[in-house]
Parts: structure tokens; C-alpha cells; sequence
């Protein structure tokens, strides 16, 4: 049988779990500087599968606006400049080489406007996902029986409290995400 501190300790993981996801998801989020993990999002067809880039070539970021990618298997260049090509995220790649180069071009100010918003409504699925994860957690506090009510009381503050303190990381992760994309 699960007691108190089970639930709390349940519903801080899952919503440890969710500020880790919605990290993620910042991170694929275009800013005008080249990040590794930009290319994250971008699936390539190899060996018969789709699988992260990651997988097939190493990602990195030589200068601020350049990314390159050097795949493992010379035979995937193709595929890999195809996927980031239909990848929707408005990069053009050029090959030299061995070497796939990934020219980043500079935001204009609507399309910062644009991926604030996305930002804003990545951050709101964060928020409520961690707000199901304290609705879940009360429910089966409230369920417990044998305990007393000041017992399920305090438990109900205490996941108020990690619920308060996810929200307001979620909210700090939105707002440098935010500064970042409309740094010029």
C-alpha cells in the first residue's frame, strides 16, 4: 500500500519529468545562434528506419551561425541533407566533402514574434501537465484512509509547494528562452 510520501515523492518525479521535457523542447527551438541540439527534432531514413540525426552523424557548431554535421557512413549524406532540408525548420544544407554545413540565417523580427509564441504555448503544456500530475497526486491523498485530515492536509500543501515551485521554474525557462530569441 502506497503511504503520503510515496505520492508526493510520485508526483515531484512527474513533474521533474515534464520541466525536463519542456527543456527539450526549448532546445529545439530556433534562436538566432547555431545549437547542436537545433537538429535534434530531424529524423533520418537509414538502415531501413527513421532515426535521430545524432545517430548517423556528428552534430556540432564550429561558429555562431553555422552548423555541421559529418556523417558516420559517407552513404547517408544524401538522405541526412534531405531530412534537414524537409525538416521545416528553414535550413538549407550544402555539402563539401565529407562534411554537411548548415548555414543558420538571422531571425526577422515576425518570425521571433512567431516562435515566442510557440514558446509561450510549449511552457502552458508544461504548466498543466505538472497541474495533472498535483490533481493526481491530491486525488489519491484523499483516497488514503487511517490517516488523519491535518496528515492529508499537509501533504496537500507540500505538493502545492513542489507544484508552485515547477510552475515558476517553467515560467523562468519561458522567459530566457524568450529573451533569447528576441536578442538581435
Amino acid at each position: 500500500m502506497s503511504t503520503i510520501p510515496d505520492f508526493v515523492k510520485q508526483a515531484r518525479d512527474g513533474m521533474q519529468k515534464v520541466l525536463e521535457n519542456t527543456k527539450k523542447e526549448f532546445s529545439g527551438i530556433r534562436t538566432s545562434k547555431a545549437s547542436p541540439h537545433l537538429l535534434d527534432v530531424v529524423k533520418v531514413e537509414a538502415y531501413g528506419a527513421h532515426v535521430p540525426i545524432n545517430q548517423v552523424g556528428m552534430v556540432s557548431a564550429p561558429e555562431p551561425r553555422m552548423l555541421t554535421v559529418q556523417p558516420f557512413d559517407k552513404s547517408l549524406i544524401i538522405p541526412i541533407e534531405r531530412a534537414i532540408r524537409d525538416s521545416q525548420l528553414g535550413l538549407n544544407p550544402a555539402t563539401q566533402g565529407n562534411l554537411i554545413r548548415i548555414p543558420i540565417p538571422a531571425l526577422s523580427q515576425e518570425r521571433r514574434k512567431d516562435l515566442v509564441k510557440v514558446i509561450h504555448k510549449l511552457a502552458e503544456e508544461g504548466r498543466v501537465a505538472v497541474r495533472h500530475a498535483r490533481t493526481d497526486a491530491l486525488h489519491k491523498i484523499k483516497k488514503i484512509e487511517h490517516i488523519s485530515e491535518d496528515e492529508k492536509s499537509r501533504a496537500e500543501k507540500d505538493v502545492q509547494k513542489i507544484t508552485d515551485d515547477h510552475v515558476k521554474q517553467i515560467d523562468q525557462l519561458t522567459q530566457g528562452k524568450e529573451a533569447e530569441i528576441m536578442e538581435v
